[in-house]
């Protein structure tokens, strides 16, 4: 097989990958998705924020989400700015954190500082074994914040520490944080819909 046949295969096999796992998440993933949007909505409509973390590939999405609340989704929409932030942006904070107190503590030691009761954590993970990403739920829910995962398709030993979850239906991590971003765009325009309602 010649190396351009192979990666045309190769192509067509993570498209069909794709378009299987977008067929499933309407089936799989909306009532879950209308249950965060409303916790998420409820929060910013009461004057809390939302906050995300992630690791790798995740942290990029935390990033990106927090970013598409606080600016905008679409130039479509004219709104006020949302209350979120990423916790994966500072790097003095993550650099002494992880120096001081150790890798897994650096998203929980910034929950003990800024999360207030009623807030939201959102969780990225395509495994659901970060240890910092744990430590961060249980700070969390210390100060009574509200606990959301986006995560793959099997339950993981962060679900114990959630309010309300997200499994992507694959197996496959790079097709699990393609789908965290859509869900994360439909995620902020049904908050944006939502909150136009409370008005």
């Amino acid at each position: 097989m010649s190396g351009d046949a192979e990666f045309s295969d190769n192509v067509r096999i993570a498209l069909k990958e794709t378009a299987e796992m977008h067929a499933l998440l309407d089936v799989r993933c909306s009532t879950d998705l209308a249950e965060i949007t409303k916790a998420c909505a409820d929060t910013i409509h009461r004057g809390g924020r939302l906050f995300f973390c992630g690791n790798g590939g995740s942290a990029a999405e935390s990033q990106h989400l927090a970013t598409e609340l606080v600016v905008r989704l679409s130039a479509d929409t004219t709104r006020p700015a949302l209350p979120a932030m990423a916790l994966t942006t500072d790097t003095s904070t993550l650099t002494a954190c992880g120096n001081d107190f150790g890798f897994d503590a650096i998203f929980a030691r910034q929950v003990e500082a800024h999360l207030r009761k009623g807030d939201v954590l959102i969780l990225l993970s395509t495994s659901g074994r970060s240890q910092n990403l744990i430590e961060a739920a249980k700070a969390s829910h210390k100060k009574q914040g509200i606990n959301i995962g986006f995560l793959g398709n099997d339950d993981t030993l962060l679900d114990a520490h959630l309010d309300l979850s997200l499994h992507i239906p694959s197996n496959n991590a790079q097709r699990v944080q393609e789908a965290h971003l859509l869900c994360g765009h439909l995620l902020i325009q049904s908050i944006e819909t939502q909150l136009l309602k409370y008005k």
